[in-house]
């Protein structure tokens, strides 16, 4: 029987839980966060820097299906700036970024500014502070999830990404989880109410 779990990957972790090269040698890697059954898988991916939900299991069919353009995945970044309404309404329609050496148009996406900001952990490495500008925060939601999508977006749209976090995949939300808490999710497929 398959084990689904959904973790807070803090700031400054791997999103895996083999290190891969030499470089990776250091680096911090989520099975230092609990104790995950044999097996075990991230499904998709959160860069070193980003942070937030991250499902986990030993499926691979649950990874594939997740992974697909078929489940959204909502994340909530602060940027550096008071976002525009132009920068808004380019990110929904689609912007272009750099991929692999390439040009690429971003699929259009749900895009709004957060009136307040999101009610999240503090982060263990201090971001600078309001004394050096304005931030403002926004949300995101798209169905692709190409490398460092989001970060490459708002900054195509002159408002770089000072903290990305993943807030939900499909129907599962990261809720009340602090950063290295894990959950063991019981039916993932009906969860994420794909058919």
């Amino acid at each position: 029987m398959h084990k689904h779990f959904k973790i807070y990957k803090p700031y400054g972790y791997l999103s895996q839980f083999v290190n891969n090269g030499q470089k990776q040698h250091r680096k911090k890697l989520l099975g230092e966060l609990g104790d995950f059954p044999e097996g075990i898988m991230s499904i998709g991916r959160l860069d070193e820097k980003s942070e937030g939900l991250l499902l986990l299991t030993t499926d691979g069919k649950t990874s594939d299906l997740i992974n697909s353009s078929k489940v959204d995945k909502e994340y909530y970044a602060q940027v550096d700036g008071d976002i525009s309404e132009t920068a808004i309404k380019q990110l929904q329609d689609g912007v272009e970024i750099g991929l692999h050496g390439k040009k690429y148009i971003t699929k259009p996406c749900t895009v709004f500014k957060l009136d307040t900001p999101p009610n999240l952990p503090e982060r263990r490495k201090k971001l600078r502070d309001d004394r050096h500008g304005p931030t403002s925060w926004v949300s995101l939601t798209l169905n692709e999830g190409k490398f460092r999508q989001v970060r490459k977006m708002t900054s195509a749209v002159g408002f770089p990404t000072l903290r990305l976090v993943r807030v939900r995949v499909g129907t599962i939300f990261l809720d009340d989880l602090q950063p290295g808490d894990s959950l063991k999710v019981l039916d993932i497929e009906s969860v994420l109410n794909v058919p």
